[in-house]
């Protein structure tokens, strides 16, 4: 018997939740089918999700099919929740993804299936909701060719499309050897010559699928049951099983962190190689730290079940791993964690209700972030506000009521604002020499800053030599480089820089007979970590820097006769059509819109469009900002911008 861990993806609304009920039931994990409407499904277990109807947590669930033991998890489908899908990526062996029927392919199947083909992940897609009403076949085919740009292999026909008995009849459709034999010259040639046997074309399609060539189309519905046993068929033979020798050294990596009832860690971890025991100690994370496991369950026929080991190729969930994040790693390292998704765009102030602690609030979103980490805090000290990012306002909704539910914490927030960045536009130097007025600090610190291209983040370099004073100080330098540019001249995070230190120097250690070190005379890695901040900052206002606001791609198909009322509200809302199209009676514009104004044009768009327009959006990239007063973000930091301010802040040396 082998394994598979297998996710299951979609646009929120798709019915992948139901999926994930109809294969438990007919896998025999349980016995009565769970409905989202009333809130007893197995894997939306937390009871905002059941309030909700909308999945919010990944949630792993196991069952066997024949030969094969399934990790099956089921992903949020909401793109507020695209950081949870994110991590399931990393663990994956295959995927299914759900597309509705009746809506079609919608924004959220394009930007999963160009991740799933970017990663190669071998992907199957189940076409559900044929039952319903307005149900499609051709017309999402066609779809999932043009618009997703994926090759997809039909795996039969539909029949009674769009009624209570619709069902699936699987076979091999003409245009699926036409799909097959564009990535195999031996299956065309044997294609053109009219000798493609059943079995070689099996064996191609097996190939193909597990290379993420192509994907194999099935027709159903999770509510009827209808094409259900086709898909399992296909999850069976289609997808890979899960590799990884169990006589290799434990490698292993955290996609998920959760409270247990005592308020203890718990780590859902995929096992890619060895074999993981109670009382092992392991190394994970970046620093390497050590911990020592003291439960581990795996999941087996629905259930997650306690075990004294967790092999290779599956996924269990360790306790005693107090220090664990989300993207480690356990044991040998693998590559580094990749975000496949744009970080979040938006930012809000949380406000506590009356009578809310701001201290019981802070460690409740530290929880939260714990579980989250693109849910990044921000707490300002002076002001005593904790601000979070944020993808929509579904999500601070969710926010929100997670606090209340959990917590017994009432809040509210301020209005959502764009997340931006800044860059420098110059070059610009600074440098400040030891023992040297204005620098009350024993170090010497000289540091420039050069503009880098688009996309490349922070690079730190040396012009010095390492050797010329201890290493501990030049790491305090680089990292207090980076920390320091969270902040730029404007507030924001400084992005796109190579920062060269070009100047170092420090006062070796000092003492006196009979006595011990000598603090005053001797530099520390405080005096580093000090004097950087107030350079840095120096040679960033000499470069200049210029904020960035994160603009969003969008596409909206709308009546074309509805292309003039739907102008002016784009306008309104800053967004840029670059590209238009009319098709028979549709009309189809592309572009460009400030993020901030996104969640405005969803709202405004039904008026003009009769209620038939339809809008897509993914963060595409950042833009200068252009008109207005620049944006200012409130500073959290000791603000270096303010030499006196932050010399009384930090240090009781004063200088001038």
């Amino acid at each position: 018997m082998h394994t598979l861990n297998l996710g299951i993806l979609a646009h929120v609304d798709a019915g992948k939740t139901s999926l994930t009920e109809r294969l438990l039931h007919t896998a025999g994990v349980i016995d009565e089918i769970g409905s989202v409407d009333d809130g007893s499904t197995q894997t939306d277990s937390l009871a905002l999700e059941r309030q909700r109807g909308i999945t919010i947590k990944s949630a792993v669930v196991s069952f066997v099919l024949d030969d094969v033991t399934v990790n099956l998890i089921d992903t949020p489908g909401h793109p507020d929740f695209i950081a949870e899908v994110e991590r399931v990526l990393n663990v994956l062996d295959g995927a299914v993804l759900v597309v509705s029927a009746v809506e079609g392919v919608q924004a959220q199947t394009r930007v999963l299936m160009r991740t799933l083909r970017r990663l190669r992940i071998p992907t199957l897609v189940f076409v559900n909701k044929i039952d319903r009403r307005g149900a499609r076949e051709k017309g999402v085919l066609r779809a999932l060719t043009e618009r997703l740009s994926a090759p997809v292999v039909p795996m039969g026909r539909t029949e009674g499309l769009g009624t209570p008995e619709a069902h699936f009849v699987a076979r091999t459709v003409p245009s699926a050897l036409d799909v097959l034999a564009d990535h195999d010259d031996a299956l065309l040639s044997a294609y053109v010559e009219d000798a493609v046997s059943h079995d070689r074309l099996h064996s191609a399609l097996v190939t193909q699928t597990r290379k993420a060539l192509v994907h194999p189309a099935y027709f159903g519905s999770a509510i009827t049951g209808a094409g259900v046993d086709a898909l399992i068929c296909g999850i069976r033979e289609l997808l890979p099983a899960a590799g990884g020798a169990p006589d290799e050294p434990f490698s292993a990596t955290v996609f998920k962190v959760e409270r247990g009832p005592a308020g203890e860690k718990v780590a859902y971890a995929r096992m890619f190689t060895g074999m993981l025991r109670i009382r092992d100690r392991v190394p994970f994370g970046d620093g390497r730290a050590e911990g020592r496991v003291t439960a581990i369950s795996v999941f087996d026929h629905g259930k997650d079940v306690r075990d004294d080991v967790l092999p290779a190729g599956r996924i269990g969930k360790l306790w005693g791993l107090a220090d664990i994040r989300i993207g480690d790693d356990i044991g040998v390292p693998r590559k580094a964690y990749e975000h496949f998704f744009a970080p979040p765009t938006l930012e809000t102030v949380v406000v506590p209700g009356p009578g809310v602690d701001t201290g019981s609030l802070h460690l409740a979103l530290t929880r939260l972030a714990e579980q989250d980490p693109l849910i990044d805090l921000r707490h300002d000290e002076v002001r005593q506000e904790t601000s979070v990012s944020l993808y929509g306002e579904v999500q601070k909704e969710v926010v929100q009521a997670t606090l209340a539910d959990e917590f017994a914490l009432a809040v509210t927030f301020r209005e959502t604002t764009p997340l931006c960045i800044e860059r420098p536009v110059g070059t610009g130097a600074a440098v400040e020499f030891n023992k040297k007025d204005p620098n009350p600090f024993l170090a010497t610190v000289g540091l420039r800053v050069d503009p880098a291209p688009v996309g490349s983040g922070v690079d730190f370099r040396l012009e010095v030599e390492l050797g010329s004073m201890p290493y501990a100080f030049f790491k305090a330098v680089q990292d207090t480089v980076r920390e320091t540019l969270g902040q730029g001249l404007h507030g924001w995070e400084v992005t796109d820089c190579t920062v060269t230190m070009t100047h170092s120097g420090y006062s070796p250690r000092q003492s006196h007979a009979h006595q011990g070190f000598d603090k005053s005379m001797s530099s520390t890695g405080a005096d580093f970590r000090g004097l950087t901040p107030l350079v840095l900052i120096e040679a960033l206002r000499r470069a200049g820097t210029r904020v960035h606001e994160p603009m969003h791609s969008f596409r909206i198909e709308a009546p074309a006769d509805t292309l003039g009322a739907l102008l002016p509200v784009l306008a309104a809302v800053r967004a840029v059509p670059e590209t238009t199209e009319t098709r028979g009676t549709v009309c189809i514009l592309e572009g460009v819109v400030p993020a901030a104004l996104v969640h405005t044009l969803e709202q405004q768009l039904p008026g003009p469009t009769r209620g038939e327009g339809e809008l897509e959006s993914i963060f595409g990239h950042y833009a200068p900002v252009s008109g207005g007063s620049v944006p200012q973000r409130p500073r959290t930091d000791h603000n270096p911008l303010n030499r006196k301010e932050y010399l009384l802040n930090v240090t009781r040396r004063v200088g001038g």
